[in-house]
């Protein structure tokens, strides 16, 4: 009897990309607001977490404008993370906007164009609108060639049904090139606008989901009505969307189009004045009903590196009518304020802080970065043992959490090597000497400092020591520089002017002389010290 071949079937589930923060499904907290003690990800931090949670609140309630948060904390205790958790609680519809304040330094825009477009990409716009659209599974997609010219396609004819009826209408042949663009087939449920004539597929009718045991398809049912009916279509925009959308010249050509983008020399400023008609346009959306304007969060980590000008213009920003919820973090202490020479908490100045509402974060304790680095091993699908997790808790503690979480996957390369997909104590311990941390690194920059090509230490004990002899250089020429003395006509006994100028020449000569035989009677008295302290 032949015996029966039997593999196993892979998920046809999209594989994603795991991240720093990829664990990360929102705050962790109950329904009374309270945080848990691991939850969603989350792990500890369960103050910073529940002031995060009220804030939140007051996004989705649009009680937030106008304000901002700030999150200030030592490196590696979450600041990041909670910013990321508050983006999954808002959902995708919300729009989050994270950058870096190093990113605002362009050679080509301002600094403030650049806030300007983050802010703009971080205000959401759903406009909702009644179009005149057909509706319904697709049954008939042929299309029909141009009788002179063969390659060429003169007309598209589409079958649409619904639970109700079906129609077959004939449309552009511009569609077809939307359909082979996202591989409409028959079976597909789609919507075409009558009025521009663009075709977007819903998903594959559910009749077909036995198709397969696995797919990654969505199904939906079959659309109830008419084919031919009037629909609510709901669009999420950004208002930086509309400014580039506007900004472009319009031209029918698309060649011409992707030629110009290509060839443009750098990258231009969005105008003022577009920006302000656009608002004109959206208020008056707003004004009718037809649109609503959705603060989204802008999220600028290291805002440090921010410089007096870009807070000047925060300041001002924050206040505005159209201004999304900006959360900022930063790892820094009392520092200067970039641009200036004054020192405040966190480099930011004190009217910027007056807006903010302060989150502090505190670094973790052995049993959270235990917990942390178990949830780490999770989603990189890593198994370890439990004596050498201890172990990199240990390490983790000593030296930093992100450390530790970077040693997981070179020590289950390490394992892998040796036949064994379970990390040991002995991997853990093979990486930890191969890959050292900042404070062994600093270590072996002390010691071996001498043999690399560059070292500012020595240079700076040189520097030192020129400024020690130029202050002593000038002590002496300070003793040894002349007094300014005023005489006036009165005083002068007698003598002429020529006198006094000799009298005073005679007196700077013995003063000086005076100096210098009295150095030089302190430097016999240190050869006589050192000669003492030789036999000593």
């Amino acid at each position: 009897m032949t015996s029966m071949k039997i593999e196993e079937v892979k998920s046809t589930e999209r594989l994603e990309r795991i991240a720093s923060h990829s664990h990360i499904h929102g705050l962790g907290l109950n329904k009374d607001g309270s945080a848990k003690e691991i939850g969603h990800g989350l792990v500890g931090q369960c103050n910073a977490r529940e002031a995060c949670g009220i804030i939140v609140d007051m996004i989705k309630t649009k009680k937030m404008a106008g304000k901002a948060a700030l999150f200030a904390g030592i490196p590696g205790t979450g600041k990041t993370a909670l910013a990321l958790a508050i983006s999954q609680e808002l959902g995708k519809n919300v729009p989050f906007c994270p950058i870096v304040g190093s990113e605002v330094y362009s050679t080509e825009i301002k600094k403030t164009e650049v806030l300007m477009e983050n802010f703009r990409r971080s205000i959401g716009l759903r406009i909702r609108e009644i179009k005149e659209v057909y509706e319904g599974e697709i049954f008939e997609l042929k299309p029909i060639e141009n009788v002179s010219n063969t390659s060429s396609i003169s007309q598209v004819n589409i079958g649409l049904k619904t639970n109700k009826n079906k129609k077959i209408i004939r449309v552009d042949p511009s569609i077809w090139e939307q359909i082979q663009k996202q591989k409409i087939k028959k079976g597909d449920i789609v919507y075409i606008e009558a009025n521009s004539g663009i075709i977007r597929r819903i998903g594959r009718c559910d009749i077909y989901s036995t198709e397969y045991d696995l797919e990654s398809e969505n199904y939906v049912s079959i659309p109830k009505g008419n084919v031919h009916k009037k629909k609510e279509i709901i669009q999420n925009v950004t208002l930086h969307d509309l400014d580039v959308a506007n900004s472009k010249p319009q031209n029918s050509n698309e060649l011409t189009n992707f030629l110009g983008n290509i060839l443009k020399s750098k990258k231009t400023e969005i105008t003022e004045k577009l920006r302000k008609e656009i608002n004109r346009v959206v208020n008056r959306y707003i004004d009718q009903g037809i649109a609503e304007l959705i603060p989204g969060v802008l999220f600028i980590d290291e805002v440090h590196m921010l410089d007096i000008e870009c807070f000047s213009f925060l300041n001002r920003a924050i206040e505005s009518d159209m201004a999304p919820i900006i959360i900022i973090a930063t790892n820094r202490g009392i520092t200067e304020i970039r641009g200036t020479s004054e020192l405040s908490p966190h480099g930011i100045p004190i009217d910027l802080l007056d807006r903010l509402l302060i989150i502090h974060t505190k670094a973790y304790n052995k049993d959270e970065i235990y917990q942390i680095i178990n949830i780490r091993c999770e989603e990189e699908d890593v198994e370890i043992e439990e004596n050498a997790k201890k172990f990199l808790t240990e390490i983790g503690l000593k030296t930093s959490l992100r450390y530790a979480l970077h040693l997981i996957q070179p020590s289950f390369c390490l394992a892998k090597k040796r036949q064994n997909n379970i990390i040991g104590i002995n991997d853990i311990k093979r990486v930890y000497s191969l890959f050292v941390d900042v404070d062994r690194s600093v270590q072996f920059l002390n010691d071996y400092q001498q043999q690399f090509v560059f070292h500012d230490i020595e240079d700076e004990e040189e520097d030192e020591d020129e400024d020690d002899d130029k202050e002593s250089n000038d002590d002496i020429m300070d003793e040894q520089k002349p007094e300014i003395v005023t005489i006036s006509s009165s005083k002068l006994n007698g003598k002429n002017n020529d006198d006094v100028k000799m009298d005073n020449l005679i007196n700077l000569n013995n003063k000086n002389n005076k100096n210098i035989i009295k150095q030089n009677d302190d430097e016999d008295d240190n050869d006589d010290d050192d000669d003492i302290l030789d036999i000593e």
